[in-house]
């Protein structure tokens, strides 16, 4: 064991690193995957442990498994030194103020060599344990975010209780090409096991290479090559390991170790300014900056400028002409780059716009479809009813086609009614599952009868809008009272909290309103009562299990019910999870809410990445706390690149189409064709396994579960811009700015603005303003009382 003040560290007989703790950590947390663990829950990946290796020279594929290393200590550092006939690969793991990792690749020969790929293993500790503690995912496993850059990537592994530190990696010397994943799980969903799923990734630092040959995808933004080692030359590269407490941490370390730290809007829209801020290390100056994008399968390279302010950083602005992802390129007088990715969209009330009709139009199947009055892709789960209620939430908000509003009402008492309920009988649920059905599914029935009900009685055309409420009601009643449920599986999950939490207090209000006092009281005593025995198991994290042993659909709907019935102390505990959950990182993408059973590999899947950003958004309402209102946007920018028809790195959706998850890692080594693509979850339906039992075949559109969660965002980012005040001027969240010299020029991205909120440290002031633009005086803007 080599340890200093800041960590203990061991190496195998085999050169992987087995053990990585920080001193004096409570938990004693193991930072890296260890093999005893694969071991017990039977997968056999131990050649993918953190340190070993794949690499390809002239050819011919060598693997550090296959040969013993030479391994040498001294009191700071271990060795490990790899050698094979024509290259020698050694390791460092040295502890100083940091611990310093190096890695060399040597050429034995004096002859020059290809090399096809160079990948080694970095098995962090991003675990979901199968174990029902749920402590021990709580406090022993990281969600793992990365930075990729051509020399200043950089990771946090952040612990998911978002308390006991994280681990931080920055390169500090050589080129890194990308970032690939490895997923091995287990998933007994149809042995009636609960929890059912659990599964780890393996990260993998690609240094040259990395995918197979001649591999193409439409990612132009990160680096497939290989390398080329002359004779007797060695390629070195280095990163420094280093602990810090939280993101802001996190990127101030990395300015001690000499990397740039960038911060840029994620989501930009076309013809609106966009705002990067540049904050350099005193080594480096800025030579050129460069702004790459795709138009018309042609990539375009455009210089931009740079102003300095007063207080030293770099401020660059540009307005965009091309949609789709941006690539901002800093090269530096030292010959070094960097660089962030952000994205370029339509104006987000025409991107809602063309989903709605695309839904109308194309997916609707009217009384002649094989399925009469559903809109396809049809299925059992009541996610896939998420994409009606997105069509009338965009029309109660935006423009409203009656066309529309009908359709999805002729769904809903033709199809939906009578498929999930006996005759219609809202007592009565149909067994859709064989022997079972789903409470989680009548959440969104009782949300579609809900937004029928806000509509005028002359938009509808079947029933009045108080009949649709009472339905709304009565699905409700199903979905959270035990009482109504025969089975111990319906009243166990009929006491679970769900994405009902979007919209349960408007409906609640409603029936009082409408005088349906025993239904509201009925429902508000349930909801009570379910919101309270989760606040009493607070300090378990007991509703961060569902089916996996660890969900952000469990503690993210869990964080945002708490925080609308106002239990702060649970609120913030659960938040704290959710904190831990959402990403941060110089590629929009890879800011997502980490998950991978969809993807199998960390990924933005668009139905709870926006359940847990909405969660996020609620929980910012309650406890007035900055973090989770910046975490809630960068994830929810994530969730509408799901929805972007004009990406030009992924495979061409067409106007109004969608796909639910976007694969992060590039490569994805479990399907290397999935690397950085948008895709749904019937994909993996080819490779047979629990996926040919969940899907019929691979051909089902990729947008089945999605819509729910465009609902949730047109409540908030929909129709909220947010200006925060800094130490040097303000940040604007869900828009952009333009500063001149004595007033802002605010620009909202929201679709259907309503309101701007100005925070100042606790103080939280609402201006009543449609307008998607705003000039604010600077002299005048703080000059507000506190509304809270």
């Amino acid at each position: 064991m080599l340890e200093n003040e800041q960590f203990q560290l061991a190496v195998a007989e085999d050169g992987h690193l087995s053990q990585l703790y920080f001193k004096n950590d409570p938990y004693h947390m193991n930072w890296v995957i260890e093999e005893n663990y694969l071991n017990e829950v039977g997968y056999n990946d131990s050649e993918k442990l953190f340190g070993h290796f794949d690499l390809t020279v002239n050819g011919e594929k060598l693997q550090s498994t296959r040969t013993l290393p030479e391994i040498t200590k001294t009191t700071k550092a271990i060795s490990v030194n790899y050698r094979f006939n024509n290259v020698s690969v050694n390791m460092k793991y040295e502890l100083e103020k940091q611990l310093n990792w190096e890695i060399e690749l040597m050429n034995e020969t004096q002859q020059a060599l290809k090399i096809d790929e160079f990948g080694i293993w970095a098995a962090l500790s991003y675990v979901m344990f199968r174990d029902k503690n749920v402590l021990r995912n709580i406090h022993d496993s990281a969600a793992v975010f990365p930075s990729i850059s051509t020399n200043y990537t950089k990771i946090n592994a952040v612990r998911r209780d978002n308390q006991g530190g994280n681990l931080g990696i920055y390169q500090t010397k050589g080129e890194t090409r990308s970032i690939g994943t490895y997923c091995v799980y287990e998933n007994l969903f149809f042995e009636n096991v609960s929890p059912s799923l659990d599964g780890l990734l393996f990260h993998k630092l690609i240094l040259a290479g990395g995918y197979p040959e001649n591999f193409e995808n439409r990612d132009w933004i990160y680096s497939k090559e290989g390398l080329t080692l002359n004779g007797g030359e060695t390629k070195k590269w280095c990163y420094a390991l280093a602990r810090n407490k939280d993101q802001e941490e996190f990127y101030q370390i990395g300015l001690a170790l000499a990397h740039p730290k960038i911060t840029y809007t994620p989501l930009n829209v076309l013809g609106k300014p966009v705002r990067i801020t540049v904050e350099l290390p005193s080594n480096l100056q800025i030579e050129q900056i460069h702004v790459h994008y795709c138009e018309e399968n042609e990539l375009h390279k455009d210089v931009l400028n740079s102003k300095k302010e007063s207080n030293g950083k770099q401020v660059i602005t540009f307005r965009p002409e091309c949609l789709g992802e941006h690539k901002i390129v800093f090269s530096f007088t030292d010959g070094s780059e960097d660089f962030v990715v952000l994205n370029v969209m339509n104006e987000l009330a025409t991107v809602i716009e063309e989903r709605a009709a695309y839904i109308c139009d194309a997916l609707y199947s009217g009384q002649s479809g094989a399925v009469p009055y559903s809109f396809e892709p049809v299925s059992n789960q009541g996610e896939s009813l998420g994409k009606l209620n997105l069509v009338l939430k965009k029309n109660l908000l935006g423009k409203l086609d009656i066309e529309q509003v009908r359709k999805v009402e002729e769904s809903a008492v033709r199809y939906v009614r009578p498929k999930w309920f006996v005759d219609g009988d809202f007592t009565q649920p149909q067994k859709l599952y064989g022997d079972f059905y789903r409470c989680m599914d009548f959440e969104y029935i009782g949300h579609l009868f809900y937004l029928l009900s806000e509509f005028e009685d002359d938009i509808l055309q079947l029933h009045t809008s108080e009949v649709y409420l009472s339905w709304a009601a009565d699905v409700f009643d199903l979905r959270v009272n035990p009482e109504l449920h025969q089975d111990s599986r319906g009243k166990e999950e009929a006491q679970m909290l769900g994405v009902y939490f979007l919209y349960i207090q408007d409906l609640l209000k409603k029936l009082k309103r409408y005088g349906l006092t025993e239904k509201y009281e009925t429902i508000n005593r349930l909801w009570e009562k379910v919101t309270h025995r989760v606040d009493s198991e607070t300090l378990t994290y007991k509703a961060a299990i569902t089916e996996h042993f660890y969900d952000n659909a469990g503690f993210g709907p869990t964080a945002g019910a708490l925080s609308e019935v106002g239990l702060k102390e649970s609120a913030e505990k659960y938040g704290e999870l959710l904190l831990a959950n959402i990403g941060y990182s110089n590629d929009f993408r890879a800011q997502n809410a980490d998950r991978w059973w969809e993807a199998l590999t960390y990924m933005i899947h668009s139905l709870w990445g926006g359940v847990t950003a909405s969660a996020a958004f609620k929980v910012f309402e309650k406890l007035k706390n900055p973090a989770y209102l910046e975490a809630s946007y960068r994830a929810t920018a994530g969730i509408l690149y799901c929805y972007d028809t004009h990406s030009s790195t992924t495979l061409p959706l067409e106007k109004g189409m969608a796909a639910s998850t976007y694969a992060v890692a590039g490569p994805h080594l479990n399907r290397p064709d999935l690397s950085r693509e948008r895709f749904g979850q019937a994909t993996f339906w080819r490779d047979g396994g629990i996926f040919s039992r969940l899907f019929e075949n691979d051909s089902q559109t990729p947008d089945w579960d999605m819509g729910e969660e465009l609902v949730a965002y047109m409540e908030s980012f929909g129709q909220k811009t947010f200006i925060l005040k800094q130490s040097d001027g303000i940040q604007v969240i869900n828009g952009s700015f333009e500063e001149f010299d004595d007033n802002y020029r605010v620009v909202s991205f929201a679709p259907f603005i309503q309101s701007y909120y100005l925070i100042d440290n606790d103080s939280i002031r609402e201006l009543k303003e449609t307008s998607q633009e705003l000039i604010l005086k600077k002299k005048d803007l703080w000059q507000l009382e506190s509304i809270r």
